[in-house]
C-alpha cells in the first residue's frame, strides 16, 4: 500500500479535546489511493499537524504511539535521532537534520472539531 503525504480537505478527525492541551496526537487514515500517517499537536484551542516522517530518514518520528514531544512540550523531538522541531512551523532547530522542515498536514478546528484543510 502506498504511503500518502496529503489527504483531502473537509475529512473530520474527532473532537479538539480528543489531544490533551499541549500533547501530540497520532492519526492513520485509509484512503482509496493508499495510507496517510501524520500527526498533530494541540495548544490552546489550535492544532499543528505535519506528516509523521523525519526528513533526515525518512522515519516516523515517534517510536511510542503520540509520543512525538519534548519532555518539556516545547519541540517535536524524532526519537530515533534527536532532531528537533518547531511546533509552529516544523522547522528543525537541532541536530542532523539543521535547516530542514517536516512535511506540514494543514489543519484546522470548526465548532470544537479538528479537520484537514
Amino acid at each position: 500500500m502506498q504511503r500518502l503525504t496529503a489527504t483531502p480537505p473537509g475529512v473530520r478527525l474527532g473532537p479538539l479535546d480528543l489531544i490533551a492541551d499541549g500533547a501530540a496526537r497520532n492519526f492513520v487514515l485509509e484512503m482509496k489511493a493508499g495510507r496517510f500517517h501524520g500527526f498533530a499537536v494541540r495548544s490552546g484551542d489550535s492544532v499543528s499537524g505535519y506528516v509523521d516522517r523525519c526528513p533526515h530518514m525518512g522515519l516516523p518520528l515517534a517510536q511510542e504511539l503520540d509520543a512525538y514531544l519534548t519532555g518539556d512540550e516545547s519541540l517535536i523531538q524524532c526519537s530515533w535521532h534527536g532532531a528537533l522541531f518547531g511546533i509552529d512551523d516544523g522547522v528543525c532547530v537541532g541536530g542532523p537534520c539543521t535547516g530542514s522542515a517536516l512535511h506540514p498536514w494543514p489543519l484546522e478546528v470548526r465548532d470544537g472539531a479538528i479537520f484537514t484543510a
